[in-house]
């Protein structure tokens, strides 16, 4: 008999599959999707995630079997372990693994190597020695104290070249217009997370949501909520900003790294918790835009990809690349020649070969980035605050647009996401559809040079658990040429803040 032993997530097609499986579509929605869940297995075995739309994580017990299973894209994390005693530890929380006796606590220190160069845990391995990410797209089988993980989708990019702009932008439209509704349920109410920039103004423009959230600052350089509020004003809603001090943010800092469970040195973190409690203080659900960056060419430096070429597979590793190995050698008291960020990507490079520079590019985003940074922020943080989030634009119909659209209508000279943001002026003034990509913008690099905010920053950088890790001399020299005036260092000390923030916390 199949058991539901873990599921997270949200099922978007559940009234076919409902119909399909022969379940009552009226149930809750917990007792819905579990039942989605125990009775698609049945029915299909290891092929159930392919039946699915949406966001997902699960495990079921069938017999002396357990079959573990993480959604396409990577949208809800899911871990294992396995003991001494050969049990699996496994769940989408590392505390609960970790809390388990049979769990051996230890630091996996080649993770800190590629942490100071990405900023955040890429890959299936973790800062816990033998705790793994079950990774997007794979089922883990256990079965007589073995195990065995097959991987059942990948992204594929097959250009199509018989479609016109207008086309592939109507492609996108139409699509977006299905998944919408499905997306919620009828007696669902929504709110919207709203920035100056194109995604969540489009999501927020087809969706049924009344009310947007974003956030701010009393530094305009840094604050798009003036741009967010001209967009709810556009379009007749409302718009709730959120004003976040320096104060609020450094605060906010060890909450963040707790309930993360690994640490994370993107900094638009801190402020995505803080918009979470805000928002939940006026709803339980609340739409965003992740996902058409990395599907449709959203990233500046996408723009460079055919001058890069092949070279690509020589350094392109992701989104954020911060910190070069000869300066990790000098910096790291125990630095490893073979852990090289490059090689988590070796295989994504040897599938895309004979693909366009682009596609490489957005493959490796997809796989690496926006499981290990992106969907992690969004998952964990939402979830610490008792708040739901849904991204209509993460569906794997929207990315299969994406994977067959030729990179001339996602990149050009002088534009990005070229068919998302025609797409999205069908209902979008062009000013708001064709905005110059801001990017999720933090004013850390001025508040951390800062002595009245950069007081526990300075305090873990030249503290204990620091001198474990780090050469003093060469923190020293960072944090120098940082406050000195070098702001293009701030990540650097940002990553090593963060990280020293959460050791203290889980190992302190």
């Amino acid at each position: 008999m199949t058991k539901l032993l873990e599921y997270r997530g949200h099922i978007r097609n559940y009234r076919e599959l409902c119909e399909e499986l022969g379940l009552d579509k009226n149930l809750s929605r917990e007792e819905r999707e579990n039942q989605i869940i125990v009775a698609g297995y049945d029915k299909w075995k290891y092929e159930l995630p392919n039946h699915l739309y949406g966001m997902f994580a699960f495990a079921v017990e069938d017999g002396d079997e357990v079959y573990c299973a993480r959604d396409q894209f990577g949208t809800k994390p899911y871990y294992y372990y396995v003991t001494e005693d050969n049990r699996l530890l496994h769940g989408t929380f590392i505390k609960d693994i970790i809390s388990d006796k049979g769990f051996k606590k230890e630091l996996n220190e080649d993770m800190l190597q590629i942490y100071l160069s990405l900023t955040y845990v890429a890959g299936e391995d973790t800062f816990f020695k033998g705790l793994k990410k079950l990774m997007p797209g794979r089922y883990l089988v256990w079965k007589d104290g073995k195990l065995e993980i097959t991987r059942y989708f990948e992204p594929q990019f097959i250009p199509d070249e018989s479609k016109t702009l207008t086309e592939w932008a109507d492609e996108i439209h139409s699509t977006l217009l299905k998944v919408m509704p499905e997306v919620k349920d009828d007696d669902e109410v929504a709110e919207s997370f709203l920035s100056g920039g194109v995604d969540s103004s489009y999501v927020f423009a087809v969706s049924d949501a009344k009310m947007s959230d974003s956030c701010g600052y009393d530094d305009e350089r840094f604050d798009e909520s003036g741009l967010a509020k001209q967009t709810a004003d556009l379009l007749g809603r409302e718009n709730s900003r959120c004003l976040i001090t320096p104060e609020m943010y450094f605060e906010e800092v060890p909450y963040v790294m707790e309930y993360m469970e690994q640490p994370l040195g993107d900094a638009s973190a801190i402020v995505f918790s803080i918009a979470c409690k805000a928002t939940a203080e006026h709803t339980k659900l609340c739409y965003s835009g992740e996902g058409s960056d990395e599907f449709f060419g959203g990233y500046n430096m996408y723009r460079n990809a055919e001058r890069y070429g092949d070279n690509l597979k020589t350094f392109y590793v992701g989104n954020t690349n911060i910190m070069k190995e000869d300066e990790k050698k000098e910096l790291l008291n125990n630095y490893k020649e073979d852990v090289l960020p490059i090689n988590l990507v070796k295989d994504i490079y040897d599938r895309t070969e004979g693909l366009d520079p682009l596609s490489k590019m957005s493959d490796v985003d997809i796989q690496i980035w926006l499981e290990g940074d992106i969907y992690l922020n969004v998952d964990k943080m939402s979830t610490a605050a008792g708040l739901e989030i849904r991204m209509p634009l993460t569906d794997r119909r929207i990315f299969d647009i994406a994977s067959r659209m030729p990179s001339e209508f996602k990149v050009n000279e002088t534009q990005n996401k070229v068919a998302f943001r025609t797409a999205a002026a069908k209902v979008l003034p062009d000013e708001i559809a064709f905005r110059k990509k801001l990017g999720f913008i933090v004013p850390i690099r001025i508040w951390m040079a800062d002595e009245r905010y950069n007081k526990d920053v300075r305090e873990k950088l030249f503290g204990e658990s620091s001198k474990k890790f780090f050469n003093q001399d060469k923190v020293k020299e960072i944090f120098d040429d940082y406050v000195g005036g070098n702001s293009d260092n701030w990540r650097k000390i940002w990553t090593l803040y963060t990280f020293l923030v959460w050791y203290d916390i889980y190992f302190g």
